[in-house]
């Protein structure tokens, strides 16, 4: 049986294994989130809610996870341009993460808006890359 070349990313390419990192960082803070929803929250930037309102961790772990595991099905079956454009959507993600951490507690939380920042910046980055590579092979294509 041979593989379709046209799904899925090159096993030894490096941005195959920058988008497989990247969904195990998204399973990772999915887990922290479910496991232990105020260090994640710490982590995030907010203080954790009380009361009903606690229970928005966990669902936001849940959601990472999906996300990561969305990450890595589509690292096996989707073209880099699949991919790139993902990436690309993503990017909304950190940067409204950005404007809520800075709008509630502004420079207070340098280093949580530096993450997210960081986080923008390495999606956006590997978007470029994967749109750029879709661009020089023909797996860039319709499929």
């Amino acid at each position: 049986m041979t593989e379709d070349p046209s799904r899925g990313l090159p096993g030894d390419a490096p941005s195959t294994w920058l988008v497989r990192f990247l969904a195990a960082a998204f399973v990772s803070l999915g887990f922290l989130f479910i496991l232990a929803p105020r260090a994640g929250a710490a982590l995030f930037g907010l203080p954790a809610p009380e009361g009903a309102g606690f229970g928005y961790l966990p669902a936001i772990g849940l959601r990472d996870l999906a996300f990561g595991f969305h990450l890595l099905i589509l690292s096996f079956t989707a073209t880099r341009r699949v991919l790139g454009l993902i990436f690309a959507a993503t990017v909304i993600i950190p940067i409204g993460d950005v404007i809520i951490v800075g709008m509630e507690r502004g420079f207070d939380a340098v280093l949580n808006l530096l993450l997210h920042g960081a986080s923008a910046t390495v999606m956006a980055g590997a978007s470029l890359w994967l749109l750029a590579q879709a661009s020089h092979d023909n797996t860039g294509g319709s499929s």
